[in-house]
């Protein structure tokens, strides 16, 4: 059976640890310390890391990770040298007994990608920084076209699939997501559950594709309500693109 845990670092990064058998990887490891801790303790047997992108906030722990351990890191074409196992669109491998494939979700940044697998036959995605709880990543390198590519991409996996990102992002996208979507009540009974589980400390994530079609703006710009707040506010009618970029553009200013 295959776990997948939290760990905490720096104000508002996840970084995903997934056993199975005993063995571990650890997903976007912006800082080594706790994972050290719990490969010091025993607690883990680390073999692998999954790279979403190169932002140092995913990738700073690396180096200390291969110094520790002799580790098989798989990640995009980028900078890191650190990564030995450079993967692309469709490229499929197999760490610790867990079958990835990837998917190119470029936008966020060019070298994007996320990681797709299965456990105990639920689908699972690891997506870095593209699609968050209720919202999605900035764009950095890539173009609104790009992004709005991507979450599209994103959108077209089992809506049943349990998604993994790189941030607890949830409370200020949902807020944001309120005054795009104001009148949209899943959205609203979403966010009284989000802020229950702040108060007790607990994780917002996973989320689904179920949940984030039925909450997240940028999943729903063919939404009538969505379009009529863009049009009121920025004077604008267009397609579900020209609606995402003008979202994009407004929660970078929110």
């Amino acid at each position: 059976m295959l776990i997948i845990e939290p760990i905490k670092a720096f104000d508002d990064n996840y970084i995903w640890l997934m056993t199975k058998n005993n063995k571990s990887v650890v997903v976007d490891p912006g800082d080594a310390t706790e994972i050290i801790k719990l490969i010091d303790n025993q607690a883990i047997n680390l073999e692998g890391v999954l790279i979403t992108h190169h932002h140092y906030d995913h990738t700073n722990g690396l180096s200390e990770l291969i110094e520790k351990k002799n580790l098989k890191v798989f990640g995009p074409k980028n900078n890191i040298s650190e990564i030995n196992n450079i993967v692309g669109d469709s490229d499929q491998f197999d760490l610790i007994g867990i079958h990835f494939e990837v998917l190119e979700i470029p936008g966020h940044t060019l070298d994007h990608i996320a990681f797709y697998t299965f456990n105990n036959g639920n689908p699972v995605l690891l997506c870095g920084d593209t699609l968050f709880a209720g919202g999605c990543g900035r764009v950095f390198e890539g173009t609104f076209s790009q992004m709005f590519n991507s979450l599209q991409k994103l959108c077209t996996l089992p809506e049943t699939t349990e998604v993994y990102c790189g941030h607890e992002y949830t409370n200020s996208n949902l807020l944001f997501a309120l005054e795009a979507d104001p009148n949209n009540k899943d959205l609203k009974d979403e966010y009284n559950q989000v802020i229950n589980l702040i108060e007790q400390g607990e994780p917002t994530l996973p989320t689904t594709i179920s949940k984030e079609l039925k909450i997240n703006p940028f999943l729903r710009c063919n939404s009538e309500g969505i379009k009529n707040t863009i049009k009121n506010k920025f004077n604008l009618e267009g397609n579900e693109e020209e609606t995402f970029s003008a979202l994009r553009k407004w929660k970078d200013n929110f």
